[in-house]
C-alpha cells in the first residue's frame, strides 16, 4: 500500500453487542478504524440506518459479539424471503378456522344438528386453542422454536385430514378440538420469525407475514365455492389441509433459531446457523467469538411475573383477550346485521328466528360465498395502514389507535343507518381490529426476552381464546336482549384496551430483542440511532 496517493476513510459505527471497552468507547457509544501511517483527517462515514457493515470492516474492533450483533450485520436477504414464505405457510392456518364458518350450516342440514351442536363445533376448536397455548410455549423454550412449531403443525395437519373421514358427529366434535389443540401452537412461527429478522425489518416483516392469514381465509371460501357443490365438506376438510402439508414437506429447511441456541448453550450450532445466513445473503459476519449467555431456566411461568415484566404481562392479557373478543365478536354480528338489513331491525328479526325450529336447514348460498369472501378481504387495509403507521407512531399507539377506532365505529351503529354505511362500518372496524391484531404479534415477540419468548406469546395466545370462548354469549345471547347493549359492551371493551396500550410500560420501536430475562429490558441493545446518548433507556 502506498499511503501518498491511496485514500482510506475512516468507519464510524455504533456498537450493539457488549464487549470490553474503554470509557470512553461507552460515551460515545462508537468506533473508529483508522491506519497508522495513513493521513486520518479524512471523511468518516456514517452507516445508514439497517445497513451492513462493509466486509473489510466488519466488527473491527470487537473481540466478542453478540447474536444480535450478527443479524444485524448480515441484514435482511434471501434467507429471510425464504424464511417468510416457510413459516407464512404455517399461519395460512386460516383456512382451518374459516371452515368452521362453511362447515357448520353443511353439517346442520345433512346431519340435521340442533343449534346447540353445531355452536359446541366452533366452541370445541377454541377450547383446543385455549388448552394448549401455553404448552406450545413452554414446550418451544425448553426444546426450541423449530421443535414446537414442527410438532404442533403436523399435528394439525394430521387430524385435519382425520377430520374428512369421521363418521359421525361426536367423531368430529372430538377431531375438530384436537385440530385445535394443534393451531394453538402455529403462533410460535412468529416467535421463529422475529428472531432472524433485523431491527428495522421485524415489524414489516411480521405484519407481512400476517397477509398469509388473510390469503388462507381468501383461499378458503374460494376453495369452497369449487369443493362444496361438487366434492362435498369431506373434500374440503382434506383439501384445507394443503399449506400446512407443503410446510411440512419444506421444513427441512428450517434451522433452529440461533438465539434459542445460544440461550441453551449450543455455541457451535449458533455459529454455524449464522455462517449459513450470512452465505445465503452474501453479506460478512462479524469478526471475533459469539457471546453465550447460557440460561437453564427457559419457559417458566414466574418470569412472566417478575418485577420488569408483571405489568406488562397483565396488560397485553388484557390487550390480546380484547382483540380476539371484539374481532370474532364482530364477525358473528356481522351476519346477524346483514341478514337484518340495519340494525333498527335487527330486535324483530331475532324475534323471528326464534320462534323457529332449531333444526330449519338453510345451505350456505353464493350470495352467502361473495358476502364472506368481502368481510374478508377487508382485513387486507387493516394490514397496509399497521404497516403504515407502527414504525411511526410506534407499536403501544398504534394497538390504541386501532381499538379507538374499532370503539368509534361500534357507537356509530347505534345510528338506523342503511345497508350501505352499515357495511363501510363495519368494513372500517374489521380492518382496524385486525390491525390491532397484527401489531399485538409484533409487540408481544420483541418485549420479552427469548428465554420466555414463546411462552409470552403462548399464554397470551391462550388469553384471546378466552375472549373468542365469550364473544359467542355477547354477540348472540346478549344481542337478543338489546343490541345496543351488545355494542356498548364491545365499544367500552376496547376503550379500556386502548387505555392498556398506552400504559404499558414498554415500548419496542427501534430497539433489539433481549435475550436473558436475568437482565434489565434494553440493557442489551439499542437500536443504531434510536436514541440519543441521553435519552432514557426505560
Amino acid at each position: 500500500i502506498q499511503p501518498n496517493f491511496c485514500a482510506f476513510r475512516v468507519v464510524k459505527f455504533r456498537r450493539t453487542g457488549e464487549s470490553s471497552r474503554s470509557e470512553e468507547d461507552g460515551i460515545s457509544g462508537e468506533h473508529e478504524v483508522q491506519i497508522e501511517g495513513v493521513r486520518t483527517e479524512l471523511e468518516p462515514v456514517e452507516l445508514g440506518d439497517g445497513a451492513a457493515v462493509p466486509k473489510e470492516f466488519a466488527n473491527p474492533t470487537d473481540d466478542t459479539f453478540m447474536v444480535e450483533d450478527a443479524v444485524e450485520a448480515i441484514g435482511f436477504g434471501k434467507f429471510q424471503w425464504k424464511l417468510s414464505v416457510i413459516t407464512g405457510l404455517a399461519w395460512a392456518n386460516a383456512m382451518e378456522m374459516m371452515i368452521l364458518s362453511i362447515l357448520a350450516p353443511q353439517l346442520h342440514c345433512e346431519w340435521r344438528l340442533p343449534s346447540w351442536q353445531v355452536a359446541l363445533l366452533t366452541s370445541v376448536v377454541f377450547v383446543g386453542m385455549m388448552s394448549s397455548s401455553t404448552l406450545w410455549g413452554n414446550i418451544s423454550d425448553q426444546y426450541g422454536r423449530k421443535t414446537g412449531l414442527k410438532i404442533s403443525v403436523l399435528w394439525t395437519l394430521y387430524y385435519g385430514i382425520l377430520s374428512g373421514f369421521a363418521p359421525i358427529y361426536s367423531w368430529i366434535l372430538v377431531l375438530r378440538g384436537l385440530v385445535g389443540f394443534g393451531i394453538g401452537g402455529v403462533p410460535q412461527s412468529v416467535t421463529l420469525y422475529a428472531e432472524f429478522l433485523p431491527m428495522k425489518a421485524r415489524a414489516k416483516c411480521i405484519l407481512l407475514i400476517e397477509v398469509f392469514w388473510a390469503l388462507g381465509t381468501v383461499f378458503e371460501v374460494l376453495l369452497a365455492v369449487v369443493v362444496m357443490p361438487t366434492l362435498g365438506w369431506r373434500w374440503l376438510l382434506i383439501l384445507s389441509a394443503l399449506p400446512l402439508l407443503l410446510f411440512a414437506g419444506l421444513c427441512f429447511w428450517l434451522p433452529e433459531s440461533a438465539r434459542y441456541d445460544v440461550l441453551s448453550g449450543n455455541q457451535e450450532k449458533a455459529l454455524a446457523t449464522l455462517k449459513r445466513i450470512a452465505t445465503e445473503n452474501g453479506a460478512p459476519m462479524p469478526l471475533g467469538k459469539l457471546v453465550v449467555s447460557r440460561q437453564e431456566d427457559r419457559g417458566k411461568m414466574r418470569d412472566l411475573f417478575t418485577p420488569h415484566f408483571r405489568w406488562t404481562t397483565l396488560l397485553l392479557w388484557f390487550i390480546w383477550f380484547s382483540n380476539a373478543f371484539s374481532y370474532y365478536g364482530l364477525v358473528l354480528l356481522t351476519t346477524e346485521f346483514f341478514q337484518a338489513g340495519d340494525v333498527c331491525s335487527i330486535s324483530s328479526r331475532r324475534q323471528e328466528v326464534k320462534a323457529k325450529c332449531s333444526l330449519t336447514c338453510e345451505y350456505l348460498t353464493e350470495e352467502d360465498y361473495t358476502d364472506l369472501l368481502w368481510t374478508t378481504l377487508s382485513e387486507f387495509p387493516g394490514v397496509l395502514v399497521t404497516l403504515w403507521v407502527i414504525d411511526r407512531i410506534g407499536r403501544k399507539k398504534t394497538m390504541a389507535l386501532s381499538f379507538l377506532v374499532f370503539s368509534f365505529c361500534s357507537l356509530l351503529l347505534f345510528l338506523c343507518v342503511g345497508r350501505n354505511v352499515l357495511t363501510v362500518l363495519l368494513f372500517i372496524a374489521r380492518a382496524f381490529i385486525s390491525g390491532g391484531f397484527q401489531a399485538a404479534y409484533v409487540y408481544t415477540p420483541e418485549v420479552y426476552p427469548t428465554a420466555t419468548r414463546a411462552l409470552g406469546l403462548g399464554t397470551c395466545s391462550g388469553m384471546a381464546r378466552v375472549g373468542a370462548l365469550i364473544t359467542p354469549f355477547i354477540a348472540q345471547v346478549m344481542l337478543e336482549s338489546s343490541v345496543y347493549l351488545t355494542l356498548l359492551v364491545y365499544s367500552g371493551c376496547c376503550l379500556l384496551a386502548a387505555l392498556a396500550s398506552c400504559f404499558l410500560p414498554i415500548e419496542t420501536k427501534g430497539r433489539g430483542l433481549q435475550e436473558s430475562s436475568h437482565k434489565e429490558w434494553g440493557q442489551e441493545m439499542v437500536g443504531r440511532g434510536s436514541h440519543s446518548p441521553g435519552e432514557s433507556q426505560e
